[in-house]
C-alpha cells in the first residue's frame, strides 16, 4: 500500500512538474475542439403524429387484421417513397433553384436522409424531419422542416387516392377480361351438354343427370306406393259400407212407417261405415246399431204386411257407389303412374347397361359446367366488390389520416447539443493535457527519489542533495503558479464565455 501512495506521489509530481506542457496542450485540444463544434451546422426538427386507419365504410369488405398489418407496413415504405417525395420538393420552398430532373433527385436524396417514419402503435406514426442549411438562417431552416412534413402527409393522402383509383381501374380491367372468357367457357360448357343430352338422354324422360334421374323416379315411386295403400284402404271401406246399404228402401202408405224405412237404411249405412273403421262385433256402437236395426225391420215387416208400400232408390246407396266409382278411378291411376315410372326406371337401367361410360361422361360435363359457373359467378361477385370499393375510395381513399399533433416549428436547432459538446471538449483537453504531461514524463529516463533509483540501477545509493530554494527563484515560483493559475483560469472562463453566448443565441432565435 506504502509503495503504491509512492507511486501515486511520484506520478503526480511528475505531472506537475510539466504542468506547463499539459496546460499547452489543453489549450491546443481545446481550441481545436471548440472550433470543431462552431463548424457542426445547427439542425433544425419538426415532428408530426398521425393515426392512419384502413376504411371500413363497407361492412361485407371487412378487412382482416394481417390485411390490415399489411397495409400499415405499406404506409411507412409508401411515405418515404420517390413519388410522395418529389411532391414534397415540389409543393415546398424546396422546388426553389431545382431547375432540372436532377435537382430534383438530389433534393429527393436529402430529404429521404433527412426523414423518419416511426411506428409508436399499431396505427400510430411519429413523422421526423431534419433540416440543416448553412446558407439559410434559423427561422427558414425550421419553417422548410415544419413545411416537409406537412407536405409529407398531404403528399401520402394524394398519391393514395391516387394509386388506389389507379388500381381500382386495373383491378376492374382484370376482372373484366376473366368474366368474358369465363362466359365463353360457360356457353362452350353448356353446350357440350345440351349436345350430349340430345344425343344421349332424349328418349329418356326426366331432366338431370342419370342417377338424378333414377333417384327421382324411386321418389316417386315411393310416394305413389303410400298414395296407393291410403286409396285402396278407402276403397275397401266404401265397399264394406256399400255391402251393408240396401240399394232401394220400402216405403209405406203411413208416414211414421215410411220415416222407420229411411231410418233403418240410415242406421244400416253407420253399421257400414263403423265395420269399414275397423269395428268389432262388440264394439257398444256395433251393439246399439243392430238392436236399432232389427226393431226397425220388425217394424218394416209389419208395415208390409199390413198394407202396400212402394220401393225407391236409397240415396246413401247412389252415394256409396259414386263414391266407389271415385276410388276406383283413383286407384287405377295410380296403377297406370306406377307401371309408366317403372318402365322408364327399366329404360334407363337398359340404357346404363348398353352405354356403361354414359353416366360417367355426363357426369364429367356437369363437374366441368358447374366448376366454371362457379368462378364466373365469384368473378361476377368480386368485380361488385372492386367497383364499390372504388367508390369508397374515390370519396375518401383506402385510408383514413386523423393529424394528432401537427408539424411543429421551433427555431432551436435540435442539434447539435453545443453546451453539452463545448463542455465535453474541456475536459477532453484537460484530459488530454494530463495525459500528455505523464506520458513526457514516462519517455524521460528520471528518478524522483533515491528509493526509486536504488530499485531501478539495483545499486546502493549513498544519499541525495535535496532542492535549494533561494529568496529569487521563490520569488520567481511564485510568478510563474500565478501565471499558470491565471491561463487555467482563462481556459475555464472560455468555456463559459461560448457558453453564454450559445445561449444568449437560442434564445434570441426563439
Amino acid at each position: 500500500m506504502g509503495n503504491l501512495f509512492e507511486e501515486l506521489q511520484i506520478i503526480v509530481h511528475g505531472i506537475w512538474q510539466r504542468r506547463w506542457v499539459a496546460l499547452g496542450v489543453a489549450w491546443g485540444v481545446c481550441l481545436a475542439g471548440w472550433l470543431a463544434v462552431a463548424l457542426i451546422p445547427n439542425v433544425y426538427q419538426s415532428r408530426a403524429r398521425v393515426f392512419v386507419q384502413m376504411d371500413t365504410m363497407l361492412p361485407s369488405a371487412g378487412a382482416t387484421p394481417l390485411d390490415q398489418q399489411k397495409v400499415l407496413d405499406q404506409v411507412r415504405q409508401t411515405m418515404t417513397s420517390a413519388e410522395v417525395l418529389e411532391r414534397v420538393v415540389q409543393n415546398t420552398d424546396l422546388a426553389v433553384g431545382a431547375k432540372s430532373g436532377a435537382d430534383i433527385g438530389n433534393k429527393v436524396g436529402m430529404l429521404r436522409q433527412n426523414l423518419s417514419v416511426v411506428s409508436q402503435q399499431d396505427n400510430l406514426f411519429e413523422i421526423t424531419t431534419k433540416w440543416s442549411d448553412k446558407k439559410l438562417g434559423a427561422t427558414d431552416n425550421a419553417r422548410i422542416a415544419a413545411q416537409v412534413t406537412a407536405g409529407l402527409i398531404k403528399a401520402f393522402q394524394e398519391a393514395n387516392m391516387a394509386g388506389g383509383l389507379a388500381d381500382t381501374g386495373q383491378s376492374l380491367k382484370f376482372l373484366d377480361a376473366q368474366i368474358a372468357a369465363r362466359a365463353k367457357e360457360l356457353e362452350a360448357a353448356e353446350q357440350r351438354r345440351v349436345t350430349f343430352e340430345q344425343r344421349h338422354l332424349g328418349s329418356i324422360p326426366g331432366g338431370g343427370s342419370i342417377a338424378d334421374r333414377l333417384m327421382a323416379m324411386r321418389n316417386e315411386m315411393q310416394q305413389i306406393d303410400s298414395q296407393m295403400i291410403s286409396a285402396q284402404s278407402g276403397l275397401a271401406g266404401v265397399n264394406g259400407q256399400l255391402a251393408g246399404t240396401p240399394a232401394e228402401m220400402v216405403t209405406l202408405g203411413g208416414g211414421a212407417i215410411g220415416g222407420g224405412s229411411n231410418a233403418l237404411a240410415m242406421a244400416e249405412a253407420q253399421l257400414a261405415a263403423g265395420r269399414a273403421q275397423g269395428w268389432t262385433d262388440s264394439h257398444p256402437d256395433v251393439i246399439a246399431l243392430k238392436r236399432q236395426i232389427d226393431m226397425l225391420r220388425k217394424l218394416a215387416t209389419a208395415g208390409q204386411g199390413g198394407t202396400g208400400g212402394t220401393r225407391t232408390a236409397n240415396p246413401a246407396y247412389q252415394s256409396l257407389k259414386s263414391l266407389q266409382a271415385e276410388r276406383a278411378a283413383t286407384v287405377s291411376a295410380l296403377q297406370a303412374r306406377k307401371a309408366q315410372i317403372q318402365g322408364d326406371m327399366n329404360s334407363v337401367s337398359q340404357k346404363q347397361i348398353q352405354e356403361p361410360g354414359l353416366a360417367a361422361e355426363q357426369d364429367r360435363l356437369n363437374r366441368d359446367y358447374d366448376a366454371i359457373k362457379q368462378q364466373y359467378d365469384k368473378l361476377l361477385g368480386d368485380r361488385e366488390d372492386v367497383r364499390l370499393a372504388g367508390d369508397v375510395q374515390s370519396e375518401g381513399g383506402a385510408l383514413r389520416f386523423r393529424v394528432i399533433d401537427p408539424p411543429s416549428m421551433s427555431t432551436t436547432p435540435a442539434s447539435p447539443n453545443r453546451p453539452l459538446l463545448l463542455f465535453a471538449v474541456l475536459v477532453a483537453g484537460i484530459g488530454v493535457g494530463i495525459g500528455a504531461a505523464f506520458a513526457l514524463g514516462q519517455l524521460r529516463t528520471t528518478y524522483a527519489t533515491t528509493s526509486h533509483l536504488e530499485r531501478a540501477t539495483g545499486l546502493p545509493v549513498i544519499g541525495g542533495i535535496s532542492d535549494v530554494s533561494t529568496p529569487g527563484r521563490r520569488v520567481d515560483a511564485r510568478k510563474q503558479i500565478r501565471w499558470f493559475y491565471a491561463a487555467s483560469g482563462g481556459l475555464g472562463a472560455l468555456c463559459l464565455l461560448l457558453l453564454a453566448a450559445e445561449y444568449i443565441q437560442r434564445g434570441m432565435s426563439a
